[in-house]
């Protein structure tokens, strides 16, 4: 009787053990899934700048957003996670990366070994990007100096050290789709949708999260605790902005200051010098797509 309770709880085991490897496998694409598509590095250089890639990727400490050494520390509820080197440098950074690589880490949060990335690098925005976009991306990037520095790893407690389990937390909270326009709305809205909703990732911070760290999407926008631990993240919704233009929106995006001629500090002094590289038509259209979503 004691054998067959023995054999009976292996068995479980194992059938447990199996469901979770199947259910934690990485998804990925292939290099033919890749749509045929001449790589623009003038056009990467704009998702670069839409993407905020200097804010987190720029080596502390150096005025250059184009040195991407990494190293910079995000403290976090779960751990420090240390932000990797994205310069060309073959060893330290992505230049040994091809380009289903890339678009594997943008759109899967999958890394070249085959291991989930923690979601502190924000793929579940990078998801909605269009794969041309993020050719793109990647041959500017390709063309950059590189940084020979190698950052650490990330100081993570058990059990967030386990990367393999990222793929259930994937499960709740990342659906692979790429962005889709509201046919309701406007081209301009669209636009601007695609910009907040992809590459600026802007719900990352202003999008509250639940006990996982999954976005609370039906609180999109709305605001949420800084990531830091000091203060809040504003609510960037209609309603949040009820006393804002959408003039005074793109204003702000363009130059820092607001309408009460306070300026725009902390860390969106840096999301303002990404914003003054896109074009005026691109900060209206983020204006416009602020200014139509319904907060709470």
């Amino acid at each position: 009787m004691t054998r067959r309770i023995i054999l009976s709880l292996l068995a479980l085991a194992l059938i447990g053990a199996g469901a979770f490897w199947l259910l934690t496998t990485p998804s990925t694409l292939s290099a033919g899934d890749l749509p045929g598509h001449e790589p623009d590095v003038e056009h990467g250089r704009y998702m670069f700048f839409a993407g905020g890639c200097a804010s987190c990727h720029a080596t502390p400490g150096q005025e250059d957003p184009l040195v991407l050494g990494g190293g910079l520390e995000l403290p976090s509820p779960f751990g420090t996670f240390h932000v990797p080197n994205i310069s060309p440098d073959a060893q330290a950074g992505i230049g040994g990366w091809s380009t289903v690589d890339f678009a594997n880490a943008m759109v899967n949060g999958v890394a070249p070994n085959g291991s989930h990335y923690y979601p502190a690098f924000p793929y579940t925005s990078y998801q909605r990007m269009k794969l041309e976009d993020v050719i793109d991306l990647k041959a500017f990037l390709d063309t950059l100096a590189p940084v020979s520095t190698a950052t650490p790893g990330h100081e993570l407690p058990f059990p967030f050290n386990i990367r393999r389990a990222l793929g259930v937390w994937k499960m709740l909270n990342f659906d692979g789709k790429p962005f889709a326009p509201d046919p309701a709305a406007s081209e301009e809205i669209n636009r601007g949708a695609y910009l907040v909703t992809g590459p600026g990732h802007c719900g990352e911070c202003h999008t509250p999260r639940d006990a996982l760290g999954g976005l609370e999407r039906d609180k999109w926008l709305t605001g949420a605790p800084s990531p830091d631990g000091k203060g809040k993240v504003p609510d960037i919704t209609a309603a949040g902005l009820k006393d804002w233009s959408a003039n005074d929106i793109a204003y702000a995006l363009e130059t820092g200051f607001t309408p009460e001629f306070d300026s725009l500090g902390s860390s969106m002094a840096a999301v303002v010098r990404n914003m003054a590289e896109l074009t005026p038509e691109d900060r209206a259209a983020i204006a416009a797509y602020l200014k139509s979503v319904q907060g709470q």
